[in-house]
């Protein structure tokens, strides 16, 4: 069978970008022919997912039916399964997975699994207000028996400032910023970091962070490279 990723990208360019990247990494490849064959579809237009969430039906509505479109495309051009590099999206993904017939790789799942699996009980959760405020990663630790923390007030102004002041806005990130919101997580008993948001692998691509932190998004392009049927190249996914 000719395996074929679907990237349904663009939330935002340079995530996107990232993630294909990690997918490149992950992949024990001695030859271009030995890769992961991809189809990114980059939609930059796709409306601001936590302004949706939190802004009433015809809006989230709007972001349902583009990501809807979208997969269909992807679907539609011969990918065999597909990868969104976007947390806050996977508040439409179940819907979205309705209506097409090839898998989505949930993101939040599969690292409430990994976590699962390592034996970690206390994650706390470094995401958009969206998607905290949906409960999203609540939901699936909790089905996994873990415990999801979310930061302080405080805390998660500063999360909302590094995605949305420094890395949409093509900064590389205030290391200080971040500093600031590792300490809240350990004053608040936690055992591990999650990098729930995409635009936070950006940046932890450019910045050293400790292995207290899983990225969601480097979870994500192991499971894309396995659903691809392609040997897996292992790196500790921080």
């Amino acid at each position: 069978m000719n395996y074929r990723l679907g990237v349904l990208g663009g939330m935002g360019p340079q995530a996107t970008n990232t993630f294909y990247q990690f997918v490149i990494d992950r992949t024990d490849a001695r030859a271009d022919q030995e890769h992961v064959n991809a189809l990114i579809l980059s939609d930059s237009g796709m409306p601001d997912r936590t302004s949706a969430i939190l802004g009433g039906t015809r809006q989230r509505e709007e972001v349902y039916r583009r990501l809807l479109d979208d997969a269909k495309l992807l679907e539609q051009a011969g990918c065999t399964c597909i990868a969104v590099p976007c947390n806050t999206s996977h508040y439409f993904l179940d819907r979205v997975q309705e209506y097409i017939g090839i898998p989505i790789i949930h993101m939040i799942r599969e690292t409430a699994r990994l976590l699962a699996g390592q034996g970690l009980k206390r994650p706390g959760i470094l995401a958009t207000d969206g998607t905290i405020q949906t409960g999203l990663y609540q939901k699936e630790f909790s089905a996994a028996g873990i415990e999801a923390v979310i930061p302080t007030a405080e805390a998660q102004a500063l999360v909302m400032s590094l995605i949305y002041d420094d890395v949409k806005a093509g900064r590389d990130g205030d290391p200080q910023k971040f500093a600031a919101i590792h300490e809240d997580l350990l004053s608040q008993g936690c055992d591990c970091g999650v990098l729930a948001c995409t635009e936070l692998s950006v940046f932890a691509d450019r910045h050293h962070l400790p292995p207290f932190y899983t990225d969601a998004m480097a979870v994500l392009a192991e499971r894309a490279v396995e659903a691809c049927h392609k040997p897996l190249r292992h790196i500790f996914i921080k």
